[in-house]
């Protein structure tokens, strides 16, 4: 009879959750692999760029600001953090996404290499047909994103 019971409570508790209606954050589409990306493989530098944009955006996305911080000190240098925040505090932006909303999609490139760093440009796509680069700094000998700018005009 118990065995019963509980099975016909997991049942219940599986099509509960089929059913429930999807957050309001859905909005905002996962990454999709960019055509460049599909194209060739990425350098690592890229590759690093890539995987911490797509965390950092999913922790935003998902509310969890702890976690979002915490990427960034995974990923970049105590110096760059810094820089972020004081970033923040001027534009009342997000210091990553350079932008107040978050992006529905980017894709990553190779802007070069000299003096022991790398360079990956990051193009945020936004929700208004809009885009936006970001040039990421990466030291050659560990692939710490150790600068962050908006691209030069």
């Amino acid at each position: 009879m118990r065995l019963r019971t509980a099975a016909t409570a997991a049942l219940a508790l599986t099509l509960a959750a089929l059913l429930a209606p999807a957050p309001a954050l859905a909005a905002v589409p996962p990454h999709r692999p960019s055509a460049a990306a599909g194209q060739r493989a990425l350098t690592p530098a890229e590759q690093k760029v890539d995987t911490f944009f797509a965390r950092y955006r999913q922790d935003v996305i998902d509310g969890n600001f702890g976690d979002a911080r915490r990427a960034r000190h995974a990923y970049m240098t105590p110096q760059l953090n810094q820089k972020l925040d004081q970033w923040a505090a001027t534009h009342d932006a997000d210091p990553v996404f350079r932008a107040e909303n978050v992006p529905t999609d980017w894709t990553v490139g190779y802007g070069g290499s000299g003096a022991g760093h790398t360079t990956v440009i990051l193009t945020e796509e936004f929700g208004d047909g809009s885009s936006l680069q970001v040039w990421y700094q990466l030291r050659l000998s560990d692939l710490v994103i150790n600068d962050l700018e908006n691209a030069p005009v």
